[in-house]
């Protein structure tokens, strides 16, 4: 079994009392059992596929591999010592970015020597699977396909993109999410006092917990060493005569161990909203810096970036729309790119929608349409859909007169002819919701919605 599951030597925590230097403290806090495990309720609850591998369970002919795919610091790696320690498997790392065909055929060899000589299964964890090539991938078949090994592969890009299908189907997919506040504050209070962390000689004030929780962003890795960083910071003070009574970390201890100021942003407060509505209120005035900033203030505050994603969205309709019908096109092909690869590189997607956004020229005409449209609707405006437009495929529609009369468009000269479409209310009261404005591509759009309308309506 890998020694990552044995507690330090003794002495307190960072102390190197064996003349050796302790791992890291996200290596020497990884669980060591389901019950010390935080988030990933879906993906462990009883009976799913991967808690059925943890617990050493398996079908009729063995275990299946699996392929954990979720954002850094979710907890692969720990998964898959956790499946490892089941009946006493053996535990074999590789990483993609490392190895290859070579180390792949020589962990095979090697695993089917256990199984033959002692009847022990091993566990290959391979990191960053992506990187691997179709060639690559091909060499894990045929262990996986005869149970030789079982196969934990880790990935945080979409697998259906980055692995081969043979693989995919002979493996489970689980699916891990970031972990939620109150489990990365959860697990920064397990680090503080867990003998194998901390060990009490620290204290964490709630500022710099809540910082820590921010900066984190649900990566767990990230959390506890930005934990451990601020700690040294917090021991170099006292060494230095600056903090005498206590080892407490606070929130300037973790601002100079992560050289990163606090940004002062409640997501579920005032200052959600504020910074928010300054973020859609710049774009709409067409100050790129502005927006920038905003945009900066909530990702450094922790922000969901699909949140921001979704606001951008919103704008390229609401401010742009049909000014510059491509605004919409680049929000939400962003939306997308951020749902795919996470942060911090989603940064440079959102950078890029809000420049798009905010120096394109503006439109609400699209947004007034729609609402006064709603308006008449509420107001109990719009009678009958004239007989000519209702449906005629179904039996019994034509005597009653459906469809009758209807003018196929584009049999017309330019595709366009007088015809009926508004209820009679409507055009009797010429509803006009649609005025488009002169910039942008509305303002070629608007002469020829003057000139449809007109031939349309029979003016």
């Amino acid at each position: 079994m890998s020694d990552l599951f044995s507690a330090p030597a003794a002495g307190e925590p960072g102390d190197s009392a064996a003349g050796e230097l302790q791992p890291p403290l996200a290596v020497r806090m990884r669980p060591r059992s389901l019950e010390e495990v935080h988030g990933q309720r879906d993906a462990l609850r009883p009976g799913s596929p991967l808690r059925r591998l943890i617990e050493g369970h398996g079908g009729a002919a063995g275990p299946l591999s699996a392929i954990l795919w979720g954002p850094p610091g979710t907890g692969k790696t720990t998964l898959a010592h956790l499946v490892a320690q089941a009946a006493d498997r053996r535990f074999v790392e590789l990483s993609a970015v490392t190895a290859g065909v070579k180390d792949v055929r020589a962990v095979m060899d090697q695993a089917l020597q256990e199984r033959s000589l002692y009847g022990r299964q091993t566990v290959l964890f391979l990191d960053e699977i992506h990187r691997f090539t179709k060639a690559q991938q091909d060499a894990l078949l045929p262990g996986v396909e005869n149970r030789l090994v079982i196969l934990v592969a880790a990935t945080t890009e979409n697998p259906s993109f980055s692995i081969i299908a043979p693989l995919l189907s002979r493996s489970v997919l689980v699916t891990l999410t970031s972990l939620d506040d109150a489990d990365v504050r959860a697990l920064v209070d397990r680090a503080l006092t867990d003998e194998r962390g901390l060990a009490v000689s620290f204290t964490l004030d709630e500022e710099g917990m809540e910082h820590i929780v921010r900066m984190a962003g649900g990566d767990a890795r990230r959390a506890l060493t930005t934990l451990e960083a601020a700690a040294g910071v917090a021991d170099d003070d006292r060494a230095a005569g600056r903090e005498e009574d206590t080892l407490q970390i606070t929130l300037a201890h973790v601002e100079q161990a992560v050289a990163h100021a606090a940004v002062r942003y409640d997501r579920a407060g005032d200052q959600h909203y504020d910074v928010a509505s300054a973020f859609i209120k710049s774009m709409r005035g067409s100050d790129v810096d502005a927006a920038l900033h905003y945009l900066a203030r909530q990702l450094e505050a922790g922000e969901d970036p699909r949140f921001i994603a979704r606001r951008i969205v919103i704008a390229a309709s609401e401010e742009v729309g049909m000014a510059d019908p491509t605004a919409l096109q680049t929000a939400v092909a962003a939306m997308h790119a951020v749902a795919q690869i996470g942060m911090p590189e989603a940064r440079l997607v959102l950078a890029q929608a809000v420049v798009h956004i905010a120096v394109a020229p503006k439109s609400n005409a699209a947004y007034a349409a729609i609402n006064a449209a709603i308006a008449d609707v509420r107001a109990g405006k719009g009678g009958a859909v004239p007989a000519h437009l209702r449906g005629s495929g179904y039996a019994g529609a034509e005597k009653l007169g459906h469809g009758k009369g209807y003018r196929y468009s584009h049999d017309e000269e330019a595709g366009v002819g007088a015809q009926q479409f508004l209820p009679d209310d409507l055009l009797e009261a010429d509803a006009d919701y649609y005025h488009p404005t002169g910039r942008g591509f509305e303002e070629r759009l608007g002469p020829r919605w003057a000139e449809l309308r007109r031939i349309i309506r029979g003016r």
